[in-house]
């Protein structure tokens, strides 16, 4: 069977264009069978991918970071029923590779790509944020705000550049007023976060939803308020923790399972899914989950 790779060249501010060789030598190595498409800009990966299931491919497999993988999803799920999703496969050459952490993806790209050749694969959940699907995550409130002023931070390279952004965005110390409904309950006050997770981490040190599981069924959210810089600085640390000591376990921070969640924002917000920003001022979201409808290769 002939797989489908398609190549984002721009993940991780071209590093992906230059590791690509190793990846090309691993799939001759293990004699994988495929054939390759490059984004040439931007809007491109949706336009490869539904091409690809135009042209019968089952297996079609992401190289480059979460935006891409992001894109290659949404770009899936609009293109057939969710039922006859294509199966996914991941060479991670992205800047924080949070989608292939939360399953276990050797980042070793040789090692990566015998993943691909054994073929073991998974059913894991696919997240909804209007009208875009989701592998890994989204977030509304502060995490997007980082994001917004990390795509703008041209002199610092790699996982360092989020957390730049990240004390850039407490010193403006944000905050947003919402109006939140969910499956067991509700909320309406003063939030800094609303993290929704398919995945446990976001921007490749940030375990923002720690307990959040690709495959149960379920959407893990957080959310909370911190009213001054010291609060939320004495956050920033906990949320490196992927376990004990998360920042989760903080007074005045909530985590919880759900099947759907509203948010009406008072004020508008970035809102992202898979690390790209769909909407610079978003007002409301309606999130959801479909357990089990995108088919994984695994480790």
């Amino acid at each position: 069977m002939t797989i489908k790779i398609i190549l984002n060249p721009f993940s991780n501010r071209w590093n992906a264009q230059k590791r690509w060789a190793i990846v090309e030598a691993a799939l001759k190595e293990h004699n994988v069978a495929y054939d390759l498409s490059i984004s040439e800009h931007k809007d491109h990966l949706p336009e490869l991918t539904r091409q690809a299931i135009a042209d019968g491919y089952t297996t079609i497999v992401a190289a480059g970071g979460d935006g891409t993988i992001g894109a290659i999803v949404n770009a899936m799920a609009h293109a057939v029923p969710l039922e006859k999703l294509p199966t996914l496969g991941v060479i991670p050459l992205g800047t924080a590779n949070d989608f292939a952490y939360a399953f276990g993806l050797p980042f070793d790209l040789a090692a990566s790509v015998k993943v691909l050749k054994d073929g073991k694969t998974k059913p894991i959940d696919l997240g909804q944020a209007n009208d875009i699907y989701f592998a890994n995550n989204s977030a509304l409130g502060l995490e997007p705000y980082v994001t917004v002023i990390q795509n703008k931070i041209m002199w610092i390279k790699g996982i360092a550049r989020y957390l730049v952004a990240a004390v850039m965005a407490i010193m403006d110390r944000p905050r947003w007023d919402v109006e939140m409904e969910w499956d067991a309950g509700s909320y309406t006050g003063p939030t800094s976060l609303v993290y929704v997770g398919n995945g446990p981490r976001s921007g490749g040190i940030f375990y923002m939803g720690p307990h959040a599981k690709l495959d149960d069924g379920k959407l893990t959210i957080v959310y909370g308020y911190r009213a001054n810089r010291r609060g939320m600085f004495a956050l920033l640390p906990k949320t490196m923790n992927p376990d004990k000591g998360s920042y989760v376990e903080t007074e005045g921070m909530f985590e919880f399972n759900t099947s759907w969640l509203k948010v009406k924002l008072l004020n508008p917000s970035p809102a992202h899914t898979d690390g790209e920003l769909f909407s610079f001022a978003a007002t409301e979201v309606e999130y959801k989950i479909h357990p089990g409808k995108l088919n994984l290769i695994i480790p």
